[in-house]
């Protein structure tokens, strides 16, 4: 039996993944503990999983919502993360942390948790590194769509070497906000590195695990060595939250299949009116709609729209008409798995790209957050239901996607891992 350490940060979609596959590696007779704000706590418990908190709680940051306007800032949002609320914190991850490697076999690291590799190295522990998205992997061969700069991906008619030169000239630029994790390295008495924790520093040479679905990326000569791709692994809650309440039930058995609207657990806090503008298009379309709105319950809704703080993704999204998202890698993975026709909403960080993406499977339209206005959603949803092709995409994806557990995977590779390093 081996005992395995995940560190991770960020939202549920950074939390859930990691969540399913501890769970499958203790149907598997290990041990797994998930190292994370103490803010989750209780979903990792409640999942079975053992617990250790790491430094800095959520409310270390202030008011949540102003908290996630700065993140999902497209221009300054990817520097207010690492600057603000990574570095500055770089004492409180670590000692946390190194309580909790104690006993363990194998690390395991979200692309944020950036002391962990350093805790690998001072322990002589084995290291594996995890993406969620494909972004993260920043491939010359296979151009990501940058927040914020989506005209970038035109120049891949240009070749590879363009992006190359592209992406070095970003790493230069954006190298002094790791100026912390420079010094803190010096004080842990490890050697300097170029590498940086933002690129290729994430990645461990023995062992890189791409946790989302083949359908979205296929492997690249650029990816880092001993990337394996093990799908997306889902999770949509302890129960009762995976189970759909009695109302949720009776509303989806009362009619036609609704609209679903979701915005995953972070976009929800900068919704604004978009679910007023949801309901509007709704009714445009003659549609009944299901909102999954997070705190901001909507009030006054007319008939045929219900609104509900939170549903489990993969009990409500098979039963839409269509499913509108913002494409958060973890929203995007029980959407594929739901085989229905998408209209993405993307907002910032990985979303753009992931949207990119899954439109090119030829199952989904996307429209830009800012432009999500009753109208334009209307028309859009309107056009992916009388192409006849979108459908059947999404169809042909769910099912593919019905032979792959990445959850069952990606414990697979780490208990490989374990045996090899044991």
């Amino acid at each position: 039996m081996a005992r395995f350490l995940f560190a991770t940060l960020g939202s549920l979609g950074d939390l859930h993944p990691y969540i399913a596959v501890a769970q499958a590696l203790v149907a598997r007779g290990h041990q797994a503990v998930i190292a994370s704000a103490e803010d989750y706590r209780v979903p990792v418990e409640s999942a079975g999983i053992e617990f250790a908190a790491v430094g800095p709680g959520m409310a270390t940051f202030g008011d949540y919502q102003s908290l996630i306007t700065r993140l999902f800032d497209g221009r300054r949002g990817p520097e207010f993360l690492m600057r603000e609320l990574v570095m500055p914190h770089l004492r409180a991850a670590h000692d946390g942390l190194e309580r909790a490697v104690a006993g363990a076999d194998v690390l395991i690291s979200h692309p944020l948790a950036v002391t962990l590799p350093l805790l690998a190295q001072r322990h002589k522990l084995p290291w594996v590194s995890t993406v969620l998205a494909p972004l993260s992997l920043m491939s010359d061969h296979d151009p990501p769509v940058i927040d914020g700069a989506p005209w970038l991906r035109h120049l891949r008619i240009l070749g590879p070497g363009i992006y190359g030169a592209l992406f070095r000239l970003i790493k230069r630029s954006v190298r002094h906000w790791e100026a912390p994790l420079r010094t803190f390295r010096a004080e842990l008495g490890l050697p300097p590195t170029d590498r940086m924790a933002m690129f290729e520093g994430q990645f461990s040479p023995r062992l890189n695990l791409a946790l989302f679905d083949a359908p979205l990326a296929q492997p690249q000569p650029d990816w880092p060595p001993n990337t394996r791709v093990c799908g997306s692994p889902v999770f949509d809650g302890a129960a009762p939250d995976a189970r759909v309440p009695d109302d949720v039930a009776r509303f989806l058995d009362a009619g036609e299949p609704p609209i679903v609207f979701a915005l995953g657990s972070s976009a929800v806090w900068i919704a604004g009116d978009f679910w007023t503008q949801a309901t509007a298009a709704a009714q445009q379309l003659g549609r009944r709609a299901l909102l999954v709105t997070g705190p901001a319950l909507p009030q006054d809704l007319p008939e045929g729209v219900r609104a509900f703080p939170y549903l489990p993704y993969s009990r409500v999204f098979p039963r839409a008409a269509a499913v509108v998202h913002q494409a958060g890698i973890g929203t995007l993975a029980q959407a594929l798995r739901a085989g229905r026709p998408q209209l993405i909403v993307p907002v910032a960080f990985d979303q753009p790209d992931n949207a990119r993406r899954a439109q090119a499977l030829g199952l989904a339209r996307v429209l830009p957050f800012r432009k999500a206005g009753a109208r334009r959603l209307a028309v859009e949803l309107d056009a992916l239901f009388a192409g006849p092709g979108y459908a059947g995409a999404a169809r042909s994806v769910a099912e593919t996607l019905k032979q792959v557990d990445g959850a069952a995977r990606a414990a697979a590779e780490l208990i490989a891992c374990a045996d090899a390093g044991l």
